[in-house]
């Protein structure tokens, strides 16, 4: 798939639906004081992904594993992003902003593509997903990144290839609590790929098949 491939089926998806409010379903279990706050349609707290798409030497979407010593959702993969702040102009300036905090990414080098719906977590966060491209043909290490040490371990991609590959996530299960919660997990050699992160990389991946 390439660049304009790219560009023409997110822009045939249609308006942005609600992803769903999927709550701890996917994601990690949830200690007991934010397992309680996330019940609250009222606290939730809006937050933007950067999704961003790199067509280069090897293709895929930029993921980061975030470091081991943050106090919320330590150690886990994510895409760049985070609360919006009340000097944010939109999500995509939020998510942008962020970018650029975590992994150094320059906003004059992502195309922005549009949104995804709004994805609700059980951790209490309302997460917009934007849509970026990055120039086309370059490889990471063209990029300039230079991941924070205190919040980013990692920048890797998923490849395209998985990501359009119709069974490479899973379900799985798991209780907590007394309860089976299920989510999804995308397969990578050196990440765990699960939760909000995977949920948005599932319906990414459908609508980059016309599904």
């Amino acid at each position: 798939m390439d660049a304009q491939a790219l560009r023409t089926r997110l822009a045939a998806r249609g308006a942005p639906e609600r992803l769903a409010a999927i709550r701890a379903a996917d994601e990690a279990p949830l200690p007991p004081a934010i397992a309680a706050s996330a019940d609250q349609d009222d606290a939730l707290v809006p937050a933007a992904v950067l999704v961003s798409f790199l067509l280069g030497p090897a293709s895929g979407v930029l993921l980061t594993k975030r470091n081991a010593h943050l106090s919320m959702h330590a150690g886990q993969v994510s895409f760049p992003g985070g609360r919006i702040d009340p000097g944010d102009a939109s999500p995509e300036a939020a998510a942008l902003r962020e970018a650029q905090e975590e992994i150094g990414l320059d906003p004059a080098r992502v195309e922005l593509l549009g949104r995804l719906g709004t994805y609700v977590t059980g951790t209490g966060f309302s997460i917009t997903p934007v849509l970026g491209l990055l120039p086309e043909g370059v490889g990471m290490d063209r990029l300039d990144l230079v991941p924070s040490p205190t919040e980013v371990e990692a920048v890797f991609l998923l490849p395209l290839a998985v990501l359009l590959d119709p069974v490479a996530p899973s379900r799985c299960r798991m209780e907590y609590r007394g309860r089976w919660r299920e989510f999804w997990v995308w397969p990578h050699s050196e990440h765990y790929i699960w939760g909000a992160t995977a949920g948005i990389l599932v319906h990414l991946a459908a609508i980059l098949r016309g599904e």
